[in-house]
């Protein structure tokens, strides 16, 4: 059984009884359910204001128009990363700067900011990738010494922190994707920008329906990008499981850490909460492992094979700070092992056990 379904069996009876009662409201886009939802999300966030969206890429398209941020401009981020992040800034217009990440958080290196900084660079869009929350104070301070725009994504980190505070809190405006497979995962796509400046939430709540301040009037140009009110009703229910199952993760990434003598495990800053949407190993004999493993019916993953730099379409043609040497080398090292709330311990071991097999022989 695959850990989506497994994600609605848990809370099947709440689950059915938020879709009954919005299917009965009458109401399906842009009502209670998403305000109620909008609400909670950004009290849980320690945020003023949350904007429910279509999907996670939206989110920081949506950003980044608010943000005056398009045509001209450019925007740092990592070339480790679903290729969502890149998408977004070139949706919004503006032009991508791809640069290396930490070789042991696999997030943006901050050293990397002035190499490519330039008289055209807007925001810089630090990716808190695997759960594991960026290095953000040197990214803030050198933002703030020069201006730039802060968004944070946070498709993968809901929950984690830096301090005791959440990430998506120390952006100027952050984003969220609730796609399925997401610690917080709605049953379809979904997302949220995030904010305390009441100017930026006010822009992005325009942008998110045409433009609209107020109705069938377009101010701003805009798109279609809303929360539907099903979505916004079922993460309503999964929002009050999320610390306990992170929490799950973490024990889960524990008995890894334990277990796993002979590959390099996930690296923790000091002082951060890791919420491991993946549970991210590195070994030279990546590939070999992955078909052991694959032979005896465990599933893994590599997130991400080609980083964004070397794919087709940004070939050649998106600036980035040089030789990305760490990005392209952990390209051939990482595999995510089995990550969910609904793994039991004794199929963690069972997981442990094949993998100390393989390096055995």
């Amino acid at each position: 059984m695959n850990s989506i379904l497994q994600s609605y069996l848990a809370y099947k009876e709440e689950i059915d009884k938020a879709i009954f009662r919005t299917l009965s409201s009458g109401t399906y886009i842009m009502g209670t359910e998403v305000a109620g939802f909008e609400r909670s999300l950004a009290e849980y966030l320690g945020v003023k204001y949350a904007i429910g969206v279509g999907n996670g890429t939206d989110a920081i398209q949506i950003g980044l128009r608010a943000a005056n941020i398009g045509p001209g401009d450019e925007v740092i981020t990592v070339s480790h990363t679903a290729v969502a992040t890149v998408a977004a800034i070139s949706q919004s217009g503006a032009k991508p700067v791809l640069v290396d990440v930490n070789p042991r958080t696999y997030t943006l290196d901050p050293e990397q900011l002035p190499i490519v900084f330039s008289e055209r660079t807007r925001a810089v869009i630090p990716v808190h990738l695997y759960g594991h929350p960026v290095d953000i104070r040197p990214i803030m301070d050198f933002c703030q010494e020069h201006n730039l725009t802060v968004i944070e994504d946070c498709a993968q980190s809901h929950g984690a922190s830096i301090g005791g505070k959440k990430t998506g809190s120390f952006g100027d405006v952050n984003a969220f994707s609730f796609y399925p497979t997401k610690n917080l995962g709605a049953m379809g796509d979904g997302g949220a920008v995030v904010t305390d400046d009441p100017n930026l939430a006010k822009q992005c709540r325009a942008i998110r329906q045409y433009g609209w301040l107020e109705r069938n009037n377009s101010k701003i140009p805009g798109i279609n990008s809303r929360l539907d009110e099903l979505q916004a009703a079922i993460l309503s229910v999964k929002l009050h499981y999320l610390e306990t199952e992170n929490k799950r993760r973490q024990r889960i990434a524990q008995l890894y850490d334990e277990n796993l003598p002979n590959v390099e495990t996930p690296h923790r800053n000091a002082g951060v909460t890791h919420v491991f949407h993946q549970y991210v190993i590195q070994t030279q004999y990546r590939n070999e492992l992955q078909n052991h493993l694959a032979a005896q019916g465990i599933s893994t993953q590599v997130h991400y094979p080609i980083p964004v730099h070397l794919q087709d379409t940004y070939r050649g043609s998106v600036k980035t700070a040089g030789s990305l040497h760490c990005t392209e080398n952990l390209c051939t090292r990482i595999l995510s092992l089995p990550m969910h709330p609904w793994l039991e311990d004794e199929d963690i071991m069972e997981i442990c056990k094949s993998i100390n097999q393989f390096f055995s022989t």
